[in-house]
């Protein structure tokens, strides 16, 4: 047997004596017996299908699960009976647990009404792609209304942008009927409608700006809570023109317009002097 022959057969033999190793420790682990470590377990409602606001959550929308009792869901709840019969006050997902914080008062009902807190009041204007901010203005969010509006004062007679709301919340973005249609065609929901959630003096605003100009909706960043604070712009000063001259009241009450200021007088051209030279003569004189 050469060199190359037995260096083949040694190879052959240590392959197989590996393999017959491994297999022997494979069957090893195989053979010891499973460990199972319990895990302290509890209830946990959740969510069947993705619950909307508004919605009376039944016994179908809801199911068991178990859930790790060393982190339990802060409010969340363990029977469903507790459940059942509430409204949803906070969009739900799929297999999301329900929490107190979710859902509305025991006996308060379903829909919009719960969502409404304390001294607020939700009210509703109609939109369009444009002032719904192409579709990003959904249930949640926060925006700034502005109105476009003619004063009707001699001294403000002139076209004017102005915020007359600041840091709004958005309750619902589209109708009840926009939204079923929305999920039956498996489309976006179109913002047809947006219900916001305003004190009563807010709420007497939006209705004046809405009947009494073109409103518009700012998307805020939610982390931005600062008021909105502008002196508004008006059409005058964005194409640059002169400003009407202030109106003062005379001794019987009636507004009168100041006259306006004479304009500036044109400056004097420019003088120059010239060095003439004549002879034994030498002058300045004065060109203009």
């Amino acid at each position: 047997m050469n060199r190359n022959t037995r260096t083949i057969v040694v190879l052959l033999v240590a392959v197989v004596m590996a393999g017959l190793a491994a297999f022997g420790v494979y069957l090893a682990v195989q053979s010891r017996p499973i460990r199972e470590v319990e895990v302290a377990r509890t209830q946990a409602v959740v969510a069947t299908h993705p619950l909307s606001v508004g919605t009376l959550v039944t016994k179908d929308d809801l199911k068991l699960v178990a859930w790790p009792a060393a982190t339990p869901v802060p409010g969340s709840f363990t029977e469903i009976d507790k459940v059942v019969n509430r409204g949803v006050v906070v969009g739900v997902s799929e297999n999301e647990p329900l929490t107190e914080s979710k859902l509305a008062p025991i006996g308060a009902g379903a829909g919009l009404t719960p969502t409404i807190t304390e001294g607020m009041r939700a009210i509703s204007v109609k939109v369009n792609e444009v002032i719904g901010v192409a579709g990003f203005v959904i249930p949640g969010t926060r925006v700034d209304v502005l109105v476009t509006a003619r004063g009707s004062t001699a001294a403000s007679a002139t076209t004017e942008t102005r915020t007359v709301l600041s840091n709004v919340q958005v309750l619902t973005a589209g109708t009840r009927y926009d939204q079923e249609r929305a999920t039956k065609e498996g489309k976006a929901i179109p913002t047809t409608v947006v219900t916001l959630l305003l004190t009563p003096d807010d709420a007497e605003k939006l209705t004046l700006a809405s009947e009494e100009g073109r409103i518009m909706l700012a998307l805020r960043n939610p982390l931005d809570m600062a008021p909105t604070k502008t002196n508004g712009q008006k059409l005058s000063g964005l194409l640059g023109e002169a400003s009407p001259p202030p109106v003062t009241k005379n001794v019987g009450g009636r507004p009168v317009a100041r006259a306006a200021p004479p304009p500036p007088a044109p400056a004097a051209p420019p003088k120059y002097m010239v060095e003439t030279i004549r002879g034994a003569k030498r002058a300045e004189e004065e060109v203009r």
